[in-house]
């Protein structure tokens, strides 16, 4: 069995994902929807089936043509590409899995690419389900950095794996007065977002991560059951915040802003430990902070580092390409620009 789903049947959707042993809050539907409010294209959920083995893919098939790079050069509704909505994915495979399936998976799932007019595709392939490794025939995989998971077992476990420095950062925010809560309402996303769009605006972020009333709506109406808003309150102010999401045992730091007059209190230190001890109170077993900017080693990476010293999960990406010729031509028109370097390291190149 061969299916390609759109996002308008949301229980039908969550289902099949639910029917994965290791399905993540990225796969469902409720957490595509924001992100096609964000513009990032129509989300898609691939499912296929045969005997003992079967295979799930989320991804967001864009229409190459809403491109700037492209609008008016290519005809709109002809060209598309696919990519890993914002966060983690990739394939979940279950059951038999053997070269054999795995050849006729991709052959099944290349086959639909070509047939719904997808040039390629980009995966940024899920750090805590680790499900790069048996796609390597697949896809061209590249290893790109570390990241930063929390196993959540005991509070106990959660603490010692602090470095000393982060657990010292802990103490003085708790003694300078900090408290932690947690909820969800429309009121907290009010106070959330001019926050969080200043410090875009202090770290230079691009148009991107400037998300708007519906991308927040969907969060706080879709995502009713799979997300919290941690924030961290010193004198009666909220200082710092953080969109925390979860599903089957797995947490996710999502999106966070911290006031940077109060950062010296070290507010998101405490959030993030009381956020981890939540987690294991309520049955959690992991919680992802990811890694740095563009996955270097970096001050953000060794903030992260501190809640686990011993982290052993890693960020990769995968690119596949399903029709060269078009890829190709799509590259040419780019050509036409002279800024244009054919020799980046983006993928799609073209969108480069």
């Amino acid at each position: 069995m061969v299916l390609l789903m759109n996002i308008d049947d949301n229980e039908k959707w969550n289902n099949i994902v639910k029917n994965f042993r290791n399905f993540d809050v990225y796969y469902l539907a409720e957490y595509v929807k924001a992100f096609q409010a964000h513009g990032d294209g129509e989300p898609k959920l691939f499912f296929y089936e045969d005997k003992n083995f079967k295979a799930i893919n989320v991804f967001m098939k864009r229409d190459i043509e809403r491109d700037q790079n492209f609008s008016g050069k290519v005809q709109s509704n002809t060209f598309f590409d696919a990519a890993t909505p914002y966060g983690y994915g990739g394939f979940l495979v279950e059951g038999d899995v053997t070269d054999e399936n795995l050849a006729a998976l991709e052959k099944e799932y290349s086959r639909l690419c070509m047939d719904e007019g997808i040039i390629c595709e980009f995966v940024r392939f899920h750090p805590v389900l680790n499900n790069s490794e048996m796609l390597s025939s697949f896809y061209d995989i590249s290893k790109l950095g570390r990241t930063i998971t929390i196993e959540l077992d005991s509070q106990k476990q959660i603490w010692d794996s602090f470095t000393s420095n982060n657990r010292n950062m802990i103490r003085k925010a708790k003694k300078s007065g900090v408290e932690i809560y947690w909820g969800r309402s429309r009121e907290l996303f009010d106070m959330f977002i001019p926050m969080y769009n200043q410090t875009m605006d202090k770290d230079d972020a691009s148009d991107y991560y400037y998300f708007k009333n519906d991308f927040y709506n969907s969060i706080l109406e879709d995502l009713k059951y799979n997300s919290l808003m941690f924030y961290a309150v010193f004198e009666n102010k909220i200082i710092s915040m953080s969109i925390i999401l979860f599903s089957n045992q797995h947490m996710h730091y999502h999106l966070s802003t911290t006031d940077r007059e109060y950062k010296s209190l070290a507010p998101t230190n405490l959030l993030l430990y009381e956020a981890a001890c939540w987690g294991s109170e309520n049955g959690y077993k992991t919680f992802h902070l990811g890694g740095g900017l563009g996955s270097r080693e970096d001050s953000l990476y060794q903030f992260k580092k501190g809640f686990n010293k011993n982290s052993n999960t890693y960020f990769c990406i995968g690119k596949k390409i399903f029709d060269r010729e078009k890829y190709d031509e799509l590259i040419k028109i780019r050509k036409q620009d002279q800024s244009f370097d054919e020799n980046n390291l983006f993928f799609p190149v073209y969108r480069g």
